[in-house]
């Protein structure tokens, strides 16, 4: 076995254009130098710009997969992309920490496509509190953000998780991040402010993927942030098209 870069698990959804999900985490990982492996949490139809269909593949070959690749390797990170509800990503944090304790988990929240296409089952958004406990990163767009803390998902915690609001929605200071870790605020600030200008399909995959690669090869969460935060500008500016070239 290669033992070169980190392993990383990818457990998301199945996405046709390349531009996000499974696909996008890949292309992220071997940019990083990180030793990407695949999930599939979902099958989709879709393009860059809208989702057509989802196919949920079942819980219990989502775990078989997790679980034959965390026995075969020494996983240092799993990102969570898509999953269907709170069952699907309680048991999967379940098989993972069942398998290494060590390994970090970093959970993208996708509750709907920037298409208006649900994934998540908001019915069952209580439930999360029993996963907030094992996950290292999630990672919320600041519209994900405000529905996760409307249904006071992170309330009754004495050390909630951290959680990285992502800047590109907001009206205000658009385009800086916001690490919220041990009660304490750290403003991530764009180093490129034209990136906010340049959209992109996938573009929480991608920095979800990269932060995750950054924490495998042994970065704090506050620079894996921070460099994830530079290569998804760089992912940004990459073209004026919504599908982004990875460099």
């Amino acid at each position: 076995m290669q033992t070169e870069r980190p392993f990383v698990i990818s457990v998301a959804g199945f996405d046709p254009s390349g531009g996000a999900g499974l696909l996008a985490d890949i292309k992220t990982f071997e940019q990083l130098k990180v030793q990407g492996l695949g999930v599939c949490t979902a099958m989709t139809i879709q393009t860059e710009s809208q989702c057509l269909s989802l196919e949920w593949q079942s819980l219990e070959t989502i775990l078989s997969a997790i679980d034959v690749l965390m026995k075969n390797y020494h996983v240092e990170t799993v990102k969570i992309g898509v999953v269907k509800d709170a069952e699907f990503l309680n048991k999967i944090i379940k098989t993972i920490k069942n398998n290494n304790s060590e390994t970090k988990i970093v959970w993208d929240p996708v509750l709907k496509s920037t298409s208006e296409f649900s994934f998540f089952d908001l019915n069952t958004i209580s439930d999360l509190k029993n996963a907030l406990d094992q996950i290292d990163l999630i990672t919320p767009n600041y519209n994900e953000y405000k529905v996760l803390k409307e249904n006071h998902v992170f309330e009754n915690y004495e050390n909630p998780c951290p959680v990285l609001i992502k800047g590109g929605h907001r009206k205000e200071r658009l385009g800086t991040d916001i690490l919220i870790q041990k009660g304490k605020e750290i403003f991530i600030e764009p180093n490129n402010t034209t990136s906010v200008f340049y959209p992109k399909h996938g573009s929480g995959c991608v920095l979800s993927s990269a932060i995750a690669s950054h924490l495998a090869k042994g970065e704090n969460l506050e620079n894996a942030c921070r460099k994830g935060k530079s290569y998804i500008e760089k992912f940004l500016t990459s073209n004026p098209n919504l599908l982004g070239f990875h460099h």
